[in-house]
């Protein structure tokens, strides 16, 4: 009998873990068709026991969560800044689709008024219209240079602009940990002459990150597709961008195979 309540008991916190919406009468009800019958107070005292919150605390989504539950349908944006060597000081605004990680567009300006950052939306929108992109949600702090016709400019296309807590940076991770890879791999050791300057090496960066740099949260494959049936025979190429500083490998194709 200790035996068959010890189970009964472990499968209540099963239960109650893996299925944050169930109140006590669901769980109980679970029970009997799993073959033990419990009162609905033995549960809530067990869980209590526990420390298992009540359902409707247990049900509530976390930010984490929504973020890994909605990522195929997120987009994510943010600034950041690079003086050039004259000490003039550039923005950059980008858009990373967070199901995937790869940089959508970025745009570069010594100034970023209302009208520029609105256009760089309506060049969000015509990229996602062009990937057949079904993104619903923008993440996006509350700085200043997010004005609200850059919310109406993406409303018109569906995509409802979610701004973050003041002051929580790790509301918007993905973003921020893009910024500090583009400056510890690229930007940091590199003198910027100017915006266009400055555009192409952004240019050459996304490109490499999209397309050729392993990423950890996608097991080591690039954003922009998983690598299938890799041979480990024939030649390597590498890819050498802004003068070495940015390198990629691939295999050439094996001509005996061809």
């Amino acid at each position: 009998m200790g035996r068959v309540r010890a189970l009964a008991w472990q499968l209540i916190l099963r239960l109650a873990r893996e299925n944050p919406r169930w109140g006590y009468m669901r769980i109980r009800g679970e029970l009997i068709k799993l073959g033990h019958v419990v009162s609905a107070t033995s549960i809530r005292n067990l869980m209590h026991t526990h420390g298992v919150p009540t359902s409707s605390r247990r049900s509530r989504l976390s930010w984490r969560q929504f973020l890994r539950a909605q990522a195929s349908a997120i987009v994510a944006t943010d600034y950041f800044t690079v003086d050039t060597w004259n000490l003039k000081r550039l923005h950059v605004l980008f858009f990373m689709e967070l199901g995937t990680r790869r940089i959508l567009w970025f745009g570069v300006t010594e100034n970023p008024n209302q009208e520029w950052v609105s256009q760089q939306a309506r060049n969000l929108s015509w990229e996602l219209q062009e990937q057949g992109s079904q993104a619903r949600y923008l993440i996006c702090d509350n700085d200043r240079k997010f004005p609200f016709a850059f919310e109406r400019v993406l409303a018109g296309e569906g995509v409802r602009v979610i701004r973050t807590s003041l002051q929580a940076p790790k509301a918007n991770a993905f973003a921020e940990r893009w910024v500090g890879s583009a400056r510890r791999e690229c930007l940091d050791w590199l003198i910027i002459g100017g915006r266009p300057h400055l555009e192409q090496v952004l240019d050459e960066y996304v490109d490499h990150y999209n397309n050729e740099r392993p990423h950890r949260g996608l097991q080591l494959h690039p954003p922009n597709g998983r690598l299938r049936g890799v041979s480990a025979t024939g030649a390597i190429r590498c890819r050498s961008r802004l003068g070495g500083l940015l390198r990629g490998y691939s295999r050439e194709p094996n001509a005996a195979a061809a």
